[in-house]
């Protein structure tokens, strides 16, 4: 039995801690969180050890859940790593590209394992989908959500696309050739709209928008490959799936498909 510390006790904190209760596989050891006065309702809210300190903690373990703030990410990770400790990591990873490459360096020489929480790649929808997705040729994403500064020390690519375009990336099976992308800032300090439009090499392009001041939720995801048609809804959970016949030529109507 693996065991298991949770750094951070926000909303998605609190989330993480109830589900790893629910694991056998894990021994939940406790949490820590910088707010003292939440730290206390969750000690006592789901009756699991509060910890004072951040490295108290990760001595404690044998894998680190990070669910803090996006910027504390990084400093988290490095910590939990340098005590050769396994890291879950919530979405996104880091605020750079850097970050990561670091982590990644870090994680090979302790050879530990890090774990994104892509959470859609889970999705019940997507599971059904996938088996069906087949050199998708155009997909198109819309993630639109209704205002909650809560993910706001990121730009809404960090805080809502990166679950589309984790998607996309492991569907499409080609090297990215071109991005093109444009970003408004609206009610926070970093782009709270934005789209992007990702060409790969096999000639399949992706356009992508996000959006968190939204009046309603969507997460609706479109791939059209040469011989379907495939509709994913993360948020109602759903698929829908069109295919084409296979058609005799030689006794085809010539006006249908």
């Amino acid at each position: 039995m693996l065991r298991i510390g949770v750094l951070g006790a926000g909303h998605l904190g609190k989330i993480h801690i109830k589900c790893i209760k629910q694991i056998a596989k894990y021994e939940l050891v406790g949490f820590y969180d910088a707010n003292a006065e939440n730290a206390l309702r969750v000690e006592k809210e789901l009756d699991v050890r509060r910890f004072d300190g951040i490295d108290e903690l990760i001595d404690q373990v044998d894998v680190v859940d990070i669910v803090t703030p996006t910027l504390s990410h990084f400093d988290c990770a490095t910590r939990s790593l340098r005590k050769f400790r396994h890291v879950f990591i919530e979405k996104p990873i880091v605020t750079t590209p850097q970050e990561a490459l670091d982590l990644i360096k870090l994680a090979n020489e302790a050879n530990v394992k890090v774990q994104v929480g892509h959470v859609e790649r889970f999705n019940p929808a997507f599971i059904a989908a996938a088996p069906y997705l087949d050199k998708p040729m155009f997909i198109e994403t819309h993630r639109l959500a209704m205002f909650n500064p809560r993910g706001t020390d990121v730009p809404v690519i960090l805080d809502l696309m990166i679950h589309d375009l984790d998607i996309v990336l492991s569907v499409v099976k080609s090297e990215i050739k071109k991005i093109s992308a444009s970003g408004v800032s609206v009610v926070s300090d970093t782009p709270d709209i934005a789209n992007a439009r990702v060409e790969f090499a096999n000639g399949c392009v992706a356009n992508l928008t996000a959006s968190r001041i939204s009046m309603k939720n969507m997460r609706k995801s479109r791939f059209f490959q040469r011989d379907a048609y495939i509709s994913v809804d993360f948020l109602d959970k759903t698929a829908e799936i069109i295919r084409m016949k296979t058609v005799d030529p030689d006794n085809a109507d010539p006006l249908a498909m």
